[in-house]
């Protein structure tokens, strides 16, 4: 893995980028959600976690890492020889976005720490990015990504097992879905994500080491929250979301939820019944 102290040198650069709330995007978004396309034109409001196809990444195709991300030593730190993957996001919703707005996003690195789990070392990265329309904040969002050796250096495909929590409470609410290639595709499309465990079957298990393509966890995010959105009162305030373990498309996920006296508490189980992703949501004032 790159040296971590080189890496700890990235901590305060930031970029700005500038994106459009696309008419199209939004109703090929709310098509893949199985919803009416034809409810979002100019002006429209757009639900709070929809932001996320906002500002996919525009590297060029020489740019790209054989796992299909853009390689990393511009903003993000030179981790070479790593495989990437989401790890959580706490995020705030300030003011809504509409259809037609100009979006500008400033990006900064917070952290970049070393570190060890119960599968092997890796290196998380945490970056803010803060979304305004006009100068007035929209969403803040600070992510973490998490990168891995390469199987070669850890001697185990990054699948490895993570022990098993005890079986969750109860939930208030439930829906199970059986993601498909096509949705994975779909919404790979719609953020311009070319990591290729998202639909390239081979790549994913003969160099990554998975069983089958694995979820999208913006995507499993997007689920939970428009899975319980019929059961919450008003508007999103903001959530927190950690990635437990991989989900799997062609399997069946369940998406569950709870009220709490403030928000919700949502997660995704795969077939075992286990905890795979943890969403926390907290409610409009």
């Amino acid at each position: 893995m790159s040296d971590i102290a080189a890496a700890g040198s990235w901590v305060g650069r930031s970029r700005e980028d500038e994106d459009e709330v696309c008419g199209g995007a939004v109703r090929r978004l709310a098509a893949m959600l199985d919803q009416d396309p034809a409810r979002y034109v100019q002006g429209s409001e757009l639900p709070e976690s929809w932001y996320a196809i906002l500002f996919g990444p525009v590297a060029r195709q020489s740019a790209l890492a054989p796992d299909g991300h853009p390689v990393t030593g511009t903003f993000l730190p030179p981790l070479q020889n790593t495989r990437r993957m989401f790890g959580g996001r706490r995020v705030r919703f300030h003011s809504p976005l509409h259809v037609g707005d100009t979006v500008r996003r400033v990006s900064t690195v917070l952290r970049v720490e070393n570190k060890h789990g119960r599968s092997g070392p890796f290196t998380l990265v945490t970056a803010v990015h803060e979304l305004s329309v006009a100068a007035k904040p929209s969403v803040t969002e600070e992510q973490d990504i998490v990168y891995r050796p390469s199987e070669n250096e850890i001697g185990g495909p990054a699948s490895a097992k993570i022990a098993l929590r005890g079986l969750p409470e109860k939930p208030d609410w439930m829906r199970t879905v059986r993601p498909d290639p096509v949705l994975l595709f779909r919404y790979s499309a719609l953020t311009f994500n070319a990591h290729r465990i998202h639909y390239d079957l081979p790549y994913a298990r003969e160099q990554e080491g998975y069983p089958a393509l694995v979820m999208n966890g913006g995507l499993t995010a997007l689920l939970l929250i428009e899975t319980a959105r019929p059961h919450l009162s008003g508007r999103i305030s903001g959530y927190t979301a950690r990635a437990l373990r991989p989900l799997f498309a062609e399997e069946n996920i369940a998406l569950q939820g709870r009220a709490r006296e403030h928000g919700a508490e949502l997660w995704a189980c795969g077939p075992d019944g286990q905890r795979a992703y943890e969403l926390s949501l907290e409610p409009g004032t």
